[in-house]
């Protein structure tokens, strides 16, 4: 029998979203977004609204709509659509049927406001505090790497191109502001490294590299709980070693620092010698020569111990598709800002299923 739907249809659906393992309406059991109200009020500086006009969307559930976003890999238009479309975003969000729902050029004003305030590192760092005071401290030691995150290809002139590299903005694009505001002067062409071919005796015969562009994101995560504690964004052509010093952790309670070759290098190890720390970072291939047998076993044990990095960016890059849609620098820093604060969110999560079921 056809009808109108009542309040309690709306809450047996609810019921049963919980039933089925709903991971939203958990993890708004389990973390109190209230913690980031503060640096978001500081953030957006809002006006008293004396002169009227709508009021804005909360910045509570606005920042919500932003890990849900970074969660799921959706664009602006597509979030919109989610949250009109799926209970589950609506319940985590708080709103009802009726409810005002925020558009796509709402959600990007939000973000906007969030990276000229430069806040995202804030909400980063608030929400580490807390993992702190719930006893996820940083300990077992540290995993740095990096990785590239995929952004529009550009399509410049070679002129173009050494314009961009020398710090200048090519004549044409200043004399045309709107494909001037469409061009991303931040981003960089890089190689990233594919498929290995090698011979029947295990030599390396070839490597296959493919030609990238976007940013790329450089974390520093604990070993034992594998959060992200310390990130930074550079464009893709940046060196990896040359970032340790802005992903290295000072509070992680032990003292190893897992890293792959790129970071090796005598500079870094000074770095981390002075910090109190114990290298283990991967030994390098003599050039030309066969890498001795204890070398050989220690970069072995150190694969293991690192790989538990590579997990994270597979993670973002997979489940949570994470990809530049945005451009320049300072955009790209808090997309991926947001996408860290959201795999953490999620990890937290984790942990405290783990320990309710125990």
């Amino acid at each position: 029998m056809s009808g109108q739907p009542g309040l309690f249809d709306l809450d047996e659906r609810y019921a049963a979203l919980s039933k089925t393992g709903d991971p939203l309406g958990r993890l708004a059991s389990v973390v109190d977004f209230e913690m980031f109200r503060g640096d978001l009020d500081a953030a957006l500086r809002r006006s008293d609204r004396a002169r009227g006009g709508r009021p804005p969307m909360d910045a509570v559930l606005m920042f919500k709509v932003l890990v849900i976003q970074s969660l799921y890999g959706l664009a602006d238009e597509q979030t919109e659509f989610q949250i009109r479309d799926r209970l589950s975003f609506m319940r985590f969000l708080g709103l009802d049927l009726h409810g005002r729902v925020p558009d796509a050029r709402t959600i990007w004003l939000f973000r906007e406001h969030l990276t000229k305030a430069k806040a995202v590192e804030t909400l980063f760092t608030r929400f580490d505090a807390h993992l702190r005071e719930q006893g996820y401290l940083a300990m077992g030691g540290q995993m740095i790497d990096a990785s590239i995150i995929a952004a529009p290809r550009q399509r410049n002139t070679d002129a173009e191109k050494d314009d961009l590299k020398a710090g200048r903005i090519p004549e044409d694009w200043t004399a045309n502001p709107a494909k001037l505001r469409q061009k991303d002067r931040d981003g960089r062409w890089t190689l990233k490294r594919g498929r290995r071919k090698r011979r029947p005796d295990g030599t390396l015969m070839m490597e296959i590299a493919t030609p990238i562009y976007g940013y790329k994101s450089h974390i520093g995560a604990d070993r034992r709980h594998r959060f992200i504690r310390k990130w930074s964004v550079t464009d893709a052509a940046r060196y990896d070693g040359r970032e340790l010093a802005g992903v290295l952790d000072p509070t992680n309670t032990a003292s190893a620092v897992w890293a792959d070759t790129a970071y090796r290098s005598a500079k870094n190890e000074r770095r981390i010698a002075k910090a109190g720390l114990v290298s283990k970072v991967h030994f390098r291939k003599p050039p030309g020569k066969q890498m001795s047998e204890p070398r050989r076993r220690a970069n072995a044990a150190r694969s293991r111990e690192r790989s538990g990095v590579e997990h994270i960016f597979a993670d973002q890059k997979h489940r949570m598709a994470l990809f530049i849609r945005s451009i320049g620098l300072a955009r790209a820093r808090t997309r991926i800002g947001l996408a860290n604060i959201a795999y953490n969110l999620r990890r937290y999560l984790f942990w405290e299923n783990k320990a309710a079921a125990a």
